[in-house]
């Protein structure tokens, strides 16, 4: 009701929210029970928001009318400093920021989908994830919150995806362009990228996308081998990345290198590492990945239960 989207049926993008219905009701002192997670195009048809659906539709709704808040009922209880299905000893946030609950669902945290988090931090929507099974206080998530002892927000895995890497590219201007324009003509979303450092004129390229674009991007890397001058392709979908998360980490010195030594001490190699102002992410293999998310969790929140 009242949600009006583009015309992509199953993952749609919201253009407007019609309240005068809701408003009418509310007026009356009415509840309102509306369906989320659908939407109406221009010719009439309903669409789906996608995956996350539901609570971007109810942000979307809570922006419109200018809520205090929105509150999203789950079946957990709240946002974890890592999955606890994972890793037993996480502990529940009772505050986060709009920037690190973004970071950590984009870096595969399933409590909050990235869009709805997206639409909550650009409408200034003060959110707060509540079990629905349990009458205890959840988690808000909200723009400023009060600042702990660690700078450390949380932990998050991601497994759905797989690592290119193209040896014996040319070492010249231009190559990266090359790649990385083709694969986006095709829609291959890419993450985390490295470029080794060119020897003898030639250089390696290695980077990360998307299962589901695994057989598009090999199919066109290989239809373009004769253009982009590669000596060959390497494809693993055996990996994992795991990301540390904290707002204002890359300005605390040791961050870094604490994480690293918890996959040392581990004895978890580092296939390859990539860092934001708020984010350090590594890939590993995908066996040490559940083992790599609780060494970190340890060494950033302790391990005591």
């Amino acid at each position: 009701m009242g949600i009006q989207t583009n015309n992509t049926y199953t993952d749609a993008r919201i253009r407007k929210i019609s309240k005068e219905r809701i408003q009418a009701e509310l007026d009356k002192r009415n509840i309102i029970i509306v369906a989320g997670f659908q939407g109406i195009n221009s010719f009439g048809d309903v669409t789906t928001l996608g995956r996350g659906g539901s609570d971007t539709s109810a942000v979307a709704r809570a922006a419109a009318f200018h809520a205090d808040f929105c509150q999203i009922y789950t079946d957990v209880d709240g946002v974890y400093t890592a999955d606890p299905r994972v890793v037993p000893n996480a502990k529940k946030l009772p505050e986060i920021t709009f920037a690190d609950m973004l970071e950590l669902a984009s870096q595969g945290a399933q409590v909050l989908h990235n869009r709805s988090v997206e639409l909550a931090k650009k409408y200034h929507v003060n959110m707060e994830v509540v079990s629905s099974l349990k009458n205890i206080p959840g988690t808000k998530v909200k723009e400023v919150i009060k600042l702990e002892k660690t700078n450390i927000g949380g932990v998050a895995k991601m497994d759905n995806f797989a690592r290119f890497s193209l040896v014996g590219l040319e070492d010249c201007p231009g190559v990266a362009f090359k790649v990385f324009s083709l694969l986006s003509r095709h829609n291959v979303n890419v993450d985390i990228i490295l470029q080794s450092v060119g020897r003898s004129g030639s250089k390696d390229i290695s980077f990360t996308c998307p299962l589901s674009s695994l057989d598009d991007a090999r199919r066109v890397l290989e239809e373009n081998k004769d253009v982009l001058e590669y000596d060959s392709i390497e494809v693993d979908d055996n990996v994992a990345k795991i990301s540390l998360v904290g707002a204002g980490m890359m300005t605390h010195v040791g961050v870094a290198s604490d994480m690293f030594e918890a996959l040392y001490d581990a004895g978890i190699n580092i296939q390859m590492i990539a860092t934001s102002e708020i984010r350090i992410s590594v890939l590993v293999n995908k066996d040490d990945a559940n083992r790599a998310i609780k060494v970190v969790h340890d060494k950033f929140f302790g391990n005591e239960d």
